[in-house]
């Protein structure tokens, strides 16, 4: 019996069986579908990639207002595209480290106020066009000029100078940062013809595939770029399909429209993971769900009042009936454990009574409203339900409008004084703080602008001892907890799925969702 598995693996593995067919036949010979479909993962990775083929791709997130502009980029459906078409410098490796993507090699003076990247030899655009290290500082100028829309600014205003050396790009800082290549890995930051100043949107970088079709908001497809330096991009097509509604990007993959979706609801991922040929997979990291004030925009910029909703909001009913287990109780900060440098703070509890009188002190009358969409997190409008009983408790009158899903990020968010939103985290904590909480940041969604807070984050970035920078980021944390507009009710795990039609997960991959959106260009066609 162990040989006639053994042999049936390996036919599922390369396509010639059905992983139906193979848990069917497993299950007749007495062997649990757990024990069946470990043997058959097993035996996919065993056998190794496979070339060639469609594969399909359904995701939330995408509309109709975005650009395949990288700059702009600022949803899960544009970060997939960018990994298929376009490289930043450097990109996470699975263990959350560093390694070269368009950069071949990297290194820091003593004092980490220089670094130099040198730019792969031989490698292309997906037009020809071979990338030069002008390329890179070209790129870098753009995302950091004076008239940027860019979702990277933040991360490159330490920047002081940025030249060229035959194939060295030579970034010098104002302070010290040895998490400069962190930064460099941001996704906004993909290399172009130019720094893209010329076609910022033309999808021409030097990924792994080529982009064939664009329907913004609809549909793309993609196709395997012939002179990619690299050896990832295993399906000779990807076909990315734009499904924001829950129920519908599920059905889609139970029906077999597409072979892998993203943010799988945690109140079915149970029910789903349960269905013939489909595994669901969740991920534990720094992604968090979130509602999020401007704290420059009346009635937000009374701190009584932040504090009346911080107080007014029950965080483990949320993760109990949003996320279903999918995740962990956050703390109104965007720091969690996952973080090399993360330090424990006393856990904001639920108390009606202090939301009440910090309420009342607040002298603030009236509702409050609270905008939200389906699209800005997996059961949002859910969580709004659930923000808005809670506060009832305290005498505190939620008003919620329920907003379209297409257009969301780009008329709702970081636009609207208070809305539901979600964060994918970052690898460090300098890089979440500086995209987000920094005074300068374009992509500041809470409108935090704290001088005392803007002085550590500068400071630790320069402190080479690890114990004064964990505390300074611990002393920053606790700043931003109490004085932004940020409540962070719930840290969720991401929770993707796929069939037996493709191949190749890997689990506990460091980043956002989908493998740090590289599923598409990683996994392979089985069948």
């Amino acid at each position: 019996m162990n040989d006639e598995l053994k042999y049936l693996s390996r036919q599922a593995a390369v396509g010639a069986l059905s992983r139906r067919k193979f848990l069917g036949r497993a299950g007749a010979l007495g062997v649990s579908a757990a024990a069946a479909n470990t043997m058959l993962s097993s035996a996919v990775h065993a056998a190794g990639p496979q070339k060639g083929g469609t594969l399909r791709i359904g995701l939330q997130g995408g509309s109709t207002t975005d650009s395949m502009d990288p700059a702009l980029a600022a949803n899960t459906t544009a970060v997939n595209l960018i990994r298929m078409w376009g490289e930043p410098l450097v990109e996470l490796t699975d263990d959350g480290g560093i390694q070269g993507k368009v950069a071949e090699s990297f290194e820091a003076s003593a004092d980490a106020t220089a670094w130099t990247f040198t730019v792969r030899k031989g490698i292309t655009f997906s037009n020809g066009q071979e990338v030069t290290a002008a390329d890179v500082a070209a790129t870098i100028e753009r995302h950091s000029g004076e008239d940027t829309k860019s979702g990277a600014l933040g991360l490159l205003r330490d920047i002081k100078d940025v030249r060229v050396d035959g194939r060295n790009v030579i970034i010098s800082l104002n302070t010290g940062n040895a998490d400069l290549p962190y930064l460099m890995s941001d996704y906004h930051l993909i290399i172009q013809p130019n720094g893209g100043k010329d076609a910022p949107d033309a999808a021409i970088g030097t990924g792994p595939y080529i982009m064939k079709e664009i329907d913004m908001g609809v549909r793309f497809v993609a196709e395997k770029n012939p002179n990619y330096w690299g050896d990832l991009g295993h399906a000779e097509t990807i076909e990315l399909l734009v499904i924001n509604d829950n129920t519908a990007r599920v059905a889609a993959l139970q029906s077999g429209q597409v072979d892998i979706i993203d943010r799988v609801p945690p109140r079915t991922a149970g029910l789903v993971a349960r269905a013939p040929g489909i595994t669901v997979a969740s991920t534990a990291g720094p992604g968090h769900y979130v509602f999020i004030a401007h704290t420059n925009t009346a009635p937000f910029d009374n701190q009584d009042l932040m504090m009346a909703l911080k107080y007014g909001i029950n965080r483990q009913e949320m993760v109990d009936k949003i996320l279903f287990g999918y995740g962990t109780v956050g703390n109104d900060s965007p720091i969690n454990a996952s973080y090399p440098m993360y330090s424990e703070m006393e856990q904001r509890e639920y108390d009606p009574e202090k939301a009440a009188a910090y309420f009342k002190k607040s002298g603030h009358s009236g509702p409050i409203l609270l905008r939200t969409s389906d699209n800005s997190f997996p059961g949002a409008p859910d969580a709004a339900a659930l923000f808005q009983q809670s506060l009832k408790a305290a005498g505190i009158e939620l008003e919620i409008k329920r907003e379209p899903n297409d257009g969301y990020w780009s008329e709702v968010w970081n636009n609207k004084p208070f809305c539901t939103s979600y964060w994918g985290g970052r690898p460090t904590q300098d890089q979440m703080f500086t995209t987000a909480y920094l005074s300068t940041a374009d992509w500041n969604d809470t409108r935090f602008s704290n001088e005392k807070f803007d002085q550590m984050l500068l400071a630790a970035r320069a402190e080479l001892d690890t114990g004064k920078r964990k505390q300074m980021y611990a002393d920053m944390g606790e700043l931003l907890r109490n004085e932004s507009g940020l409540i962070c009710p719930m840290f969720n795990d991401f929770v993707d799925a796929y069939n037996d039609r493709v191949g190749g997960w890997v689990e506990g991959v460091a980043g956002f969702s989908l493998m740090h959106g590289y599923a598409a260009q990683r996994m392979w066609v089985t069948g």
